[in-house]
């Protein structure tokens, strides 16, 4: 999927974090509502004003992010 037309990243919202476009909606927090457990339609219920292709946009970038970065060793990074 292609991510670009979904997601925008502006110094002025919330730091330059990458969101939802025209939201305040972090990229972040989809992924961490995720993590815990969140299916796509529960965030959508809990944010009604995003489309299923704008929650998928978030985690195809989180996905793209972490393809370009350096991976964080998970034995370590609570040390």
């Amino acid at each position: 999927m292609d991510w670009r037309p979904h997601i925008s990243q502006d110094p002025a919202v919330l730091r330059g974090k990458p969101c939802i476009k025209g939201t305040r909606i972090s990229v972040e927090l989809i992924v961490e509502d995720m993590a815990d457990g969140a299916t796509i339609d529960v965030i959508l219920s809990s944010y009604p004003f995003l489309a299923r292709d704008q929650v998928r946009a978030a985690l195809a970038y989180a996905a793209a992010s972490l393809s370009s970065e350096l991976m964080i060793n998970a034995e370590t990074a609570n040390s």
